[in-house]
């Protein structure tokens, strides 16, 4: 899909004029916030816990090489409006890669660090990049290995650059920052594609989020005021190339005047000792940031008294996890959001512990909730029904824009496929979801691609991923599999060989294989999933 076609949905009038008379829009640009943020704080600490590869800088430090990186990707042709695109673990080359193209207006688009050559060749050439930077190995990932599978069908890239040693014909991202390069921060339209999230959920392929300076301003907003570690700085984990990463540890801190701490590798011992040697926060996003912290060895009341607040999203959170964390002192919230819709309900840590703990909040500032049946009528409260939404920081459409005429309505709902029902206080709980996703550890899993790829392996009739319980991540991939008649079932081990070989991330391999002789259907045929999740959730159970 050429980004000449991306078709962007316009905001009602009413609407909005709403959002700018409530403050929830502004002229402001994620230009503006980042050379601001920057600007004002120059002596705060930007700093990488790793094991291979740790740093300490100042955000002046990550300023001057932000421009230096704005001034090398314009020197390469790189203008305002082209999309940039960058995958890379939690390090300070990230950092600066998303400030320096927030100061050249460019289309930013992430892409977590642990996808693949099936993934990046796909994101590369939908969106349509123009440049892509990269790393060339981390942990066990050799990103130049994937690098020719990844861009062999990415007609619109020009540019690819590597921290560290890239194949030939790409750049060194050393010698692209031109250091001490003059370089004046655009200023862009508010109303332009600022940033493309790529997210899983019912379709084979990730799908393009496209989000504009404007809807950004209401998502900033929303983290302004919903902070998970209140007014101190927090140490975070999740990838900088997903959603939650980025905003909570490269935007979220120069917005609130905090310094940025990051971690590469989740290594719940190093963030302990780090919660106690700089005074930070840990453990919110998914439930793993958190549990994994309580249940190390070496977790003590002082490491308690250092998280004390922490926002929960992303995945589902046990009812156990929260009384386990009041009962140690710790605050938990929850919240609920999307890529599409990042944050459309949640709590402050003021309210009520039922709220906070047992449902995933009330609207956010500026948005409307519906619950809706199969017909799309409202239904009352109590009674389950799919989520729809619209706010200020509501994505103004896909890249693909069939696929935004099937999740937005005409007059600007959008259907999440997530079902949920409503109290009396107006704050909702999640009760299941229509999407065809697994989440794990935060992260979505399309059921569809791993799908896609299965039924390829020799032998394999039918095969139906879900969602299992997890009590680590949340939830993981179960395959059912049906064979052929005769034929030998696959094993395990040559799922994941399989997998690997068609260059998939191994986040999404499955973790469990179940061989059926047949599987649940509807009358029509079409197999009944939530028969399959129904039957795991009741295993889990005991």
């Amino acid at each position: 899909m050429a980004r000449t076609e991306w078709t962007l949905r316009e905001t009602a009038p009413d609407l909005r004029a709403r959002y700018f008379a409530e403050g929830l829009w502004t002229d402001d640009t994620l230009t503006t916030h980042v050379v601001r943020g920057l600007d004002q704080n120059p002596g705060l600490e930007f700093r990488v816990w790793s094991h291979t590869r740790p740093a300490r800088y100042t955000l002046a430090d990550c300023n001057r090489l932000a421009r230096g990186l704005a001034a090398g990707l314009a020197a390469r042709g790189v203008r305002e409006g082209d999309v940039v695109a960058f995958q890379m673990p939690n390090c300070f080359e990230a950092a600066i890669t998303f400030y320096g193209a927030a100061m050249l207006g460019v289309v930013l688009v992430p892409i977590v660090h642990f996808y693949g050559p099936k993934e990046v060749g796909y994101i590369l050439r939908e969106s349509g990049a123009k440049a892509f930077l990269s790393f060339d190995r981390f942990g066990s990932r050799d990103f130049v290995a994937d690098h020719e599978r990844a861009v062999a069908d990415a007609p619109e890239l020009e540019l690819t650059v590597f921290v560290g040693q890239g194949p030939g014909g790409t750049v060194a991202f050393d010698d692209l920052v031109l250091e001490g390069a003059e370089f004046t921060p655009v200023a862009p339209d508010p109303d332009a594609p600022a940033v493309i999230g790529y997210t899983s959920g019912t379709t084979a392929d990730p799908k393009g989020v496209i989000h504009t300076h404007r809807t950004l301003n209401g998502e900033m907003l929303h983290m302004t005021r919903m902070g998970g570690g209140g007014d101190r700085p927090m140490l975070v984990g999740a990838p900088v190339g997903h959603a939650i990463g980025m905003q909570s540890g490269l935007l979220g801190p120069v917005l609130r005047n905090l310094p940025i701490f990051l971690i590469d590798q989740w290594d719940p011992g190093m963030v302990l000792d780090a919660l106690l040697e700089v005074d930070c926060t840990a453990g919110s996003g998914s439930t793993f940031f958190l549990t994994s912290l309580l249940d190390h060895p070496n977790c003590t009341e002082a490491h308690h008294r250092a998280i004390r607040q922490v926002g929960m999203g992303g995945s589902a959170v046990p009812a156990a996890v929260a009384d386990r964390a009041e009962a140690l002192g710790i605050k938990l919230l929850r919240s609920y959001g999307s890529t599409e819709h990042p944050s459309t309900t949640g709590s402050s840590f003021d309210d009520p512990r039922d709220q906070r703990n047992h449902t995933d909040g009330v609207p956010l500032a500026g948005v409307e909730i519906r619950l809706v049946d199969e017909d799309g009528h409202d239904v009352p409260d109590g009674t389950p029904g799919e989520i729809w939404s619209r706010g200020p920081d509501l994505f103004v459409g896909y890249t693909n824009p069939g696929l935004t005429a099937i999740a937005v309505s005409p007059d600007g709902w959008y259907a999440s496929g997530d079902i949920a029902v409503r109290d009396e206080r107006g704050a909702i709980t999640i009760t299941d979801r229509k999407k065809d996703i697994i989440i794990r550890g935060g992260e979505n899993i399309s059921a569809a691609e791993v799908e896609e790829l299965l039924q390829k392996m020799p032998g394999v009739s039918e095969v139906a991923v879900v969602a299992a319980p997890d009590a680590r991540l949340g939830e993981h991939a179960c395959a059912f599999v049906r064979v052929i008649p005769g034929a030998t079932a696959p094993t395990i081990d040559e799922v994941r060989d399989h997998l690997t070989a068609a260059g998939l991330a191994r986040q999404k391999f499955p973790e469990e294989l179940r061989v059926e002789d047949e599987l649940p259907r509807t009358p029509s045929g079409k197999i009944q999933k939530f028969v399959l999740r129904d039957r795991l959730r009741a295993e889990a159970a005991g």
